[in-house]
């Protein structure tokens, strides 16, 4: 980034769901690597917790989870065939699946995400040129799935994370993109922690600060957090 970029939440995400917010932890000069043996140590550690207070026969009926899929169904979305990122990542820790050891970046963004069962999804923003934005999309904006090489558009009024044209999240929290895929490469990134009531913001901030310290301990640089929110729908993405 040569220039001050911004990154706001369009007001209509907030007024069709009071209460929502989304913790940002901006990171600047990490050292990305595959993730150390005592980092993965402790996802498995909140892999184990998980399974034994939930079950996957509850899973949908759990409040954090239950929030997300009536959200998603508010928006025309069905739950069952676009599952929140959230209720993925939990179902496959539930089927007894071991998530898989990707980088640090993205490793420790798991971990937090299964310790508070909220949404989180990482962003570099070493190559950003635009400003980035959760807003409901036009359709015309592109779209190309990680692990996919296929071009789509999002739907008209579905909610979409973009930089600019560029749709990096699909459905809000469903799926991301090859743009802005955290890499080896990366030194600077953004992390989302999405938080629907009953999600408090207490509950978001504790979220925020353990995204924080891990990004610390096992990829040094420097942090800050901010929370957008009604209040605050827009920051900064440069440092200082």
């Amino acid at each position: 980034m040569n220039r001050e970029l911004f990154y706001s939440i369009h007001p209509d995400i907030f007024a069709r769901f009071p209460g929502y917010m989304r913790g940002v932890v901006l990171a600047y000069e990490v050292t990305n690597r595959t993730s150390p043996a005592d980092l993965v140590e402790m996802l498995r550690a909140e892999e184990t917790g998980l399974r034994n207070r939930l079950t996957l026969e509850a899973l949908a009926e759990t409040p954090r989870i239950k929030a997300w899929r009536e959200a998603f169904r508010s928006l025309g979305v069905k739950p069952g065939e676009y599952r929140p990122s959230i209720e993925a990542l939990v179902r496959r820790v539930l089927r007894s699946e071991l998530l898989p050891a990707i980088n640090a970046l993205v490793d420790l963004g798991n971990l937090v995400s299964l310790r508070h069962l909220v949404p989180i999804g990482g962003h570099a923003i070493d190559q950003l040129t635009q400003d980035i934005a959760l807003r409901p999309a036009t359709g015309a904006e592109t779209f190309v799935a990680l692990g996919s090489d296929t071009l789509e558009h999002p739907q008209p009024g579905e909610i979409i994370f973009v930089e600019d044209q560029v749709v990096m999240t699909r459905r809000w929290v469903w799926r991301q993109s090859h743009h802005t895929l955290t890499l080896p490469e990366t030194r600077a990134v953004e992390v989302n922690i999405d938080g629907l009531p009953p999600v408090s913001l207490e509950e978001v901030t504790q979220a925020c600060k353990d995204v924080q310290e891990l990004i610390h301990t096992f990829c040094g640089g420097r942090t800050r957090v901010e929370i957008l929110s009604a209040h605050n729908p827009r920051i900064g993405l440069l440092e200082g």
